[in-house]
């Protein structure tokens, strides 16, 4: 199943919304080319989609959930892939390593 959250992301002076499926990545590719999003809005683990395009993708059999349930949904599906953690400035200096550095874990 392929779900997104409501368009509430703003950047670039639009509105985002995230696209994410429950079963594997290929479902969320093929749907997101139906649809005319272009592979460089999948960011790890969804597609951002913008607002123009949310009444087409539901059309098309994605359903509309709240923002809160697209972390739990990807989670329970396995599908989860987060930023990896980067460490800020300050707690860079006190550990002697550059910030932005990835952390383990």
């Amino acid at each position: 199943m392929l779900y997104l959250d409501p368009p509430a992301v703003p950047s670039r002076g639009r509105l985002w919304s995230h696209l994410i499926s429950d079963l594997s990545y290929a479902e969320l590719h093929a749907f997101a080319e139906a649809l005319g999003v272009p592979r460089r809005g999948f960011d790890r683990d969804h597609y951002d989609v913008p607002a123009e395009r949310v009444p087409m993708a539901v059309w098309l059999g994605a359903r509309l959930v709240p923002s809160r349930e697209i972390v739990l949904l990807l989670r329970a599906a396995g599908l989860r892939r987060p930023k990896p953690r980067t460490v800020s400035v300050p707690a860079a200096r006190e550990a002697g390593i550059s910030a932005g550095s990835r952390v383990p874990g």
